[in-house]
Order: C-alpha cells, then structure tokens, then sequence
C-alpha cells in the first residue's frame, strides 16, 4: 500500500479504537496515522524512510523489506518501548493501534509480511490488491468513508 492508504488507514484505526476507550480522539487520530508510518522504517522510499534515511539504511540493511518492522516481534518491542517512554497512555495506544492498522493493510498487498519473524514465512489475505492498483484506490475509499463515520461518533457530533 502507498503512504497515503497506510495514513488514512492509521485515523481510521485510530478513530475506530476511539469508540471503545475513554481515550481523546484528537491524539488516537494523530497517533495512529503517525503510527502507521513507522512500519516501512526498512523501505528507504517511503514517508518515513526519506524522513530519516540514514536509519532507514539501517534498518533495510539489517533486515530487508517487510521482514522484521512488520512482525508481531515488533509490534510487542514498541509497545514495551512506548509505554516504558512515552508519558501519554493515549499516545502509545495509538502508535500501537496505527502500526497494526499497517500490518493488515501490507496483508492485503501480493507481497504480504512477515507477521512471525524470524520465522521466514509470508502471512497475506486470500485476496490482495496490487500497490497503486485500483483495488488499493477501493480500499482507500471504503477508509475514507469509515473516517468520515468514526469521526462523526467520535467527536459527538448531531
């Protein structure tokens, strides 16, 4: 998926994650589409990857492409890490929140993830979209649309 489904898909996770905690929607919305960046860390072209790419490198080098950045493993070390460093509960929930909403996106690309490294197999839904393809374009429609939802209860508005 581009950057731009991995955002909109981190608020809606964020916003969607709203409905069942006490936790402010305005920063699960914020988190969670910052969240849902941090996965394509290994990916030199992506948001974050051109943000920080010396890290970027790193990263790639060490591991490859949707290897470890997209495995359970990781998810369990940032929310240790988030929540050892981060002063705001709701801030970590919704980096953890928009992180995962990444993994399922990438689980619905044909390339899949590795969800249990190390272990070296790919974990992808029976039916993918391709990267840029009109299947993604639907999918970045029907999130769009459950932003406008989530949002709508979140917020309380009439």
């Amino acid at each position: 998926m581009t950057g731009k489904t991995h955002i909109i898909g981190g608020i809606t996770a964020g916003l969607a994650f709203a409905q069942i905690t006490n936790y402010e929607p305005v920063i699960l919305l914020g988190a969670g589409a910052v969240g849902a960046m941090i996965p394509d860390i290994c990916h030199g072209g992506s948001k974050i990857g051109r943000t920080f790419p010396v890290v970027s490198k790193i990263v790639n080098m060490l591991f490859g492409h949707r290897t470890f950045t997209h495995s359970l493993l990781f998810l369990l070390l940032a929310a240790v890490l988030f929540n050892a460093v981060l002063p705001n509960e709701a801030v970590a929930a919704g980096l953890l929140v928009g992180m995962g909403s990444h993994l399922l996106l990438d689980m619905a690309t044909k390339n899949g993830i590795k969800l249990f490294f190390p272990m070296k197999f790919t974990v992808r839904f029976p039916l993918t979209a391709k990267t840029g393809g009109t299947g993604e374009y639907a999918v970045f429609a029907v999130l769009s649309l459950l932003t406008v939802y989530f949002g709508w209860s979140a917020f309380g508005l009439p």
